[in-house]
């Protein structure tokens, strides 16, 4: 094309437009910051990619409510899709348990509180480990974003507790059952004493948002390197999830050497403690703990990394 035919050799820019639209809606919670120019810094030991795993463990009413279905949806009781959740509970977390251990990797357990009713010997034995707990509502057969702000402040308030009672110590950081929200979560979250919510997986690295009780953190979750996204909604093979683990971590180390980086692992145990997914997990993880051993990187938890986020100098939590 001839440029001098057209109105604006830049254009979108200098054309005076016949229609302004409205601004779009806005969440205000944080600007727009690209991932390049941010100031730098180091994770523990001088590392440059922070690796956690979220070790989803999860309880659903048995004839109601919401799950994640391994087969077609069957009228309530849907026997098939609910028994196969709670095998979950009953031998995969357990099994995911052992090969945590064999490794000697921490956790970052995201746990329903219904758990403490339904089989608090699970919980017991992460705790046990010195995993943080994180919570995750009553159950995931329900979602919070539908709630009143009282409902759902007092489900926020509830599962602190309850949490707290158990473990001694409030938890710092949160997820909600299928990561739903209101417009009022992020306000409800630092009114209720969270620190962090792991919700908002909009950058790779850990971003503040504004909230009307002041600051609360947004640590990465992935919405991708996901076992029920990936291997329940598209289908993959364990062995393609275990080659996208390693994938990840191979670019993302090479991406950090540039500017630290937070990789997650979602992790659920009726998926991934499965038999013949787990010797795939195995599989992805080993060279992960080998890369921890050699000083590589740090294998954390959430609520590690916000900590150290909250410890770096002034100046430059205020540039993030």
């Amino acid at each position: 094309m001839n440029p001098t035919l057209l109105a604006s050799t830049n254009p979108g820019r200098d054309d005076v437009p016949a229609w302004t639209p409205d601004a779009l809606a806005c969440h205000g919670r944080f600007a727009y910051q690209a991932i390049a120019g941010r100031p730098d810094y180091v994770w523990p030991n001088g590392a440059r990619l922070a690796v956690y795993l979220g070790f989803n463990i999860e309880h659903f009413a048995f004839g109601e409510g919401l799950g994640a279905e391994l087969g077609p949806a069957s009228p309530h009781p849907d026997v098939l899709n609910y028994a196969w959740r709670e095998y979950g509970n009953r031998v995969g977390a357990w099994r995911c348990l052992e090969l945590f251990d064999q490794l000697r990797l921490p956790a970052g357990v995201l746990i329903n509180t219904a758990l403490y009713d339904h089989c608090p010997e699970l919980i017991d034995a992460f705790h046990a480990r010195g995993d943080e707990l994180i919570g995750h509502g009553f159950s995931n057969a329900h979602r919070q974003g539908g709630l009143s702000e009282d409902d759902e402040s007092a489900l926020l308030a509830h599962c602190r507790d309850r949490i707290e009672r158990h473990a001694r110590k409030a938890p710092a950081g949160w997820l909600s059952p299928w990561i739903s929200e209101s417009r009022a979560t992020p306000d409800l979250l630092a009114e209720s004493g969270y620190r962090y919510t792991l919700n908002w997986c909009h950058d790779d690295q850990p971003m503040r948002m504004r909230t009307r009780a002041g600051d609360l953190w947004a640590i990465p979750y992935p919405q991708e390197l996901n076992d029920i996204p990936m291997i329940m909604g598209r289908k993959m093979d364990a062995r393609d999830f275990a080659d996208m683990i390693l994938d990840q971590f191979e670019e993302m180390r090479a991406q950090s050497a540039r500017q630290p980086l937070v990789m997650g692992i979602a992790l659920h145990p009726y998926i991934v403690g499965q038999p013949y997914r787990l010797r795939h997990l195995r599989r992805a993880l080993e060279p992960l703990a080998a890369a921890r051993d050699r000083g590589e990187i740090w294998f954390t938890t959430p609520g590690d990394i916000y900590r150290h986020m909250d410890s770096l100098p002034p100046e430059v939590i205020a540039r993030l």
